[in-house]
């Protein structure tokens, strides 16, 4: 008989672990006239909850400017060819246990 986990899960993987905020437009680029003109400070606000692991492949994989350009919602997040070999990867490692 299984326990029911009531972990939250990560947005991108669906792993029950510690989760970090993601602003889908990075707080770096917040205050570019771009940004500023095209988006209002509740949508720059938004974000979505991932796990370390996510979080720091999808920094890797991208600099701030494109991941607020190209990669601005959760949908066009999964649909990247790229973050998904990642978040393949990171479904295969180990889900650390909760703190003891």
């Amino acid at each position: 008989m299984q326990e029911a986990t009531s972990a939250p899960r990560c947005a991108l993987c669906g792993r029950a672990t510690e989760l970090t905020f993601h602003h889908l437009i990075p707080r770096k680029v917040h205050r570019r006239p771009f940004f500023r003109k095209h988006y209002d400070k509740q949508q720059l606000q938004q974000g979505v909850d991932i796990c370390r692991l996510c979080h720091k492949g999808l920094h890797r994989l991208y600099d701030e400017m494109t991941l607020a350009k190209r990669f601005n919602t959760l949908d066009a997040l999964r649909a990247d060819p790229m973050v998904q070999r990642h978040v393949s990867w990171v479904r295969k490692q180990r889900t650390p246990s909760p703190s003891r």
